[in-house]
């Protein structure tokens, strides 16, 4: 198992202390501001590249999966790398995967390892769909995020 990073050190003292205000899911991309307005900001501008890679240590992601769940083809990322930056629009699907990704940390207490199996199996709760294949959309988000929701509070998927 791979050591965990500070980024996720993070989250889970965030877990522990019941401090999880604002999009605390953002550590997973390194960043280390919380607040709506200031994501906002920095997602209007585009990520810096080194953002995916970020996320990409912290969820233990193959760069091939990411890829696809940000929904950004293999000749894009090469292009953004060698640019530095990422697309707003981009950046955008990159969050709404931290997004969901945080959320699965929270229903498995911190547990990277166990979140990103939940993730990635079909879910029977879902249809049998796959939670990371719904959440290519915003609306298929939503739903896996209310399906942990539920599951965080023990009501009967």
């Amino acid at each position: 198992m791979p050591a965990d990073t500070s980024d996720l050190a993070e989250i889970r003292e965030l877990f522990r202390s019941g401090q999880r205000a604002g999009y605390y899911y953002v550590a997973l991309l390194g960043m280390r501001t919380y607040e709506p307005l200031k994501v906002y900001g920095s997602v209007r501008k585009g990520f810096r590249y080194s953002v995916f890679e970020r996320f990409r240590k912290n969820t233990q992601l193959s760069h091939a999966d990411l890829a696809n769940l940000a929904q950004i083809s293999e000749r894009t990322l090469v292009r953004r790398k060698a640019q530095g930056r990422l697309e707003p629009e981009e950046s955008d699907r990159l969050l709404r995967v931290s997004r969901v990704f945080g959320r699965a940390l929270e229903l498995f207490e911190g547990d990277r390892d166990a979140a990103a199996t939940w993730l990635t199996s079909p879910q029977r709760a879902l249809g049998g769909l796959v939670p990371f294949e719904l959440a290519k959309t915003d609306v298929g988000a939503q739903e896996v995020e209310r399906l942990v929701g539920r599951l965080e509070h023990g009501i009967p998927t």
